[in-house]
């Protein structure tokens, strides 16, 4: 067989490969590294935008969602597939969701902003994820 015919085919080979690979990629909403970040990130926009004694981090938030941006890339998701998540109306309702019932097992009411703004100043002080993106003033 030629080097040539050999290169096309391993090619061929690596191009079905990677296309059957793509197939298999889960939502995005079920990989914990990506949707659990986006959590995170929303809690975080939730309480700067509802409690007047603390504020956001803007420019470490927007960095961390272009990492998060690029690790989803990496695991082998397209721009397309990352923006259909991050634009889609029913992810957003569910995150919020998701970050309703993290209140309400702390104990912590979603709809009183008193409560939000507790929650606020204990992830700052844990340190946290959510708390890496506030700041009180």
């Amino acid at each position: 067989m030629r080097y040539g015919l050999r290169l096309t085919l391993a090619a061929a080979a690596l191009t079905a490969g990677l296309a059957n690979a793509a197939l298999a990629l889960q939502p995005l909403r079920d990989v914990p590294e990506i949707d659990d970040n986006m959590l995170w990130v929303a809690l975080a926009i939730e309480i700067s935008d509802r409690c007047d004694s603390i504020a956001p981090r803007r420019l470490k938030g927007l960095s961390f969602l272009w990492e998060l941006k690029e690790r989803a890339s990496d695991l082998g998701y397209s721009d397309d597939v990352i923006r259909a998540y991050v634009d889609s109306e029913a992810e957003k309702d569910r995150i919020r969701e998701r970050g309703e019932e993290y209140m309400r097992v702390r104990g912590l009411d979603p709809t009183n902003d008193d409560d939000l703004c507790e929650l606020g100043r204990d992830e700052i002080q844990k340190g946290s994820q959510i708390g890496a993106f506030l700041r009180a003033k």
